[in-house]
């Protein structure tokens, strides 16, 4: 497994559970959905990147990505550093492991 699948497996993981956490705290629904949904998406590109495709870590790449826009607007309207903050600078760190350590 290189560093890149292995980073878009947990950072999905944590997106799912970061959902989870969202939902059992504040019992919001959209956070369950969208940490499952895209927490899913990068599971499924980090798995798909295990069985030699090729477009499983850029699909988690560009994932990431978004994700870490979206985090850092909420980061800045909210001014919180959990959950958006972690979020960002986890995001951050994955998507330089999946670019460039790949």
């Amino acid at each position: 497994m290189t560093p890149g699948t292995l980073a878009a497996l947990l950072y999905g993981l944590l997106n799912i559970a970061g959902g989870v956490m969202g939902y059992v705290k504040s019992k919001s629904k959209i956070s369950l959905i969208m940490g499952c949904f895209f927490g899913m998406l990068l599971v499924v590109g980090a798995i798909a990147t295990l069985k030699g495709s090729a477009i499983g870590l850029s699909m988690a790449t560009v994932i990431t990505g978004i994700l870490v826009v979206v985090f850092g607007i909420r980061w800045v309207k909210t001014q919180k550093v959990m959950p958006s903050g972690l979020m960002v600078i986890l995001g951050a760190v994955s998507l330089l492991i999946m670019v460039l350590v790949k």
